[in-house]
């Protein structure tokens, strides 16, 4: 099953190479309660980035793919610069940022967890995961 439920998106990955980030870890201050944005807390996020990475294959060449050292300094930068009341925010602005920032990506899923949130109750995480296309 795809992850994509547009079928206009899932159309237009088809056929594309996938770049996939997974687990990079921030401490940052995001989140609705005072405590949230004052004392901070641990962030992890995975991407997934959509793009036809056939040419670096066949030159090995960087300069032909998404750098993905380049593509972690931009999300770590983004999540360090601002605090966000809302996750859904956040990967919103790491979204469109990426695909203004990197010419080669078509699409990014962008998943951003918030372990052990303050509810009232045990949770592992919290998860919101956003697309966006070119």
């Amino acid at each position: 099953m795809s992850i994509f439920h547009d079928r206009k998106l899932q159309e237009n990955v088809a056929g594309m190479q996938i770049v996939r980030i997974r687990n990079a870890a921030f401490y940052a201050y995001h989140g609705v309660q005072d405590d949230e944005q004052n004392l901070g807390g641990k962030f992890e996020l995975d991407l997934d980035l959509y793009g036809n990475f056939l040419p670096a294959a066949e030159s090995d060449s960087l300069k032909k793919t998404v750098d993905y050292e380049k593509v972690y300094a931009f999300v770590r930068a983004t999540v360090l610069e601002k605090k966000y009341h809302l996750l859904e925010a956040l990967a919103h602005v790491i979204a469109r940022g990426l695909l203004r920032e990197f010419f080669n990506v078509e699409a990014v899923t962008v998943r951003i967890r918030k372990p052990h949130p303050p509810v009232r109750g045990v949770i592992d995480y919290v998860e919101v995961e956003i697309t966006e296309q070119r």
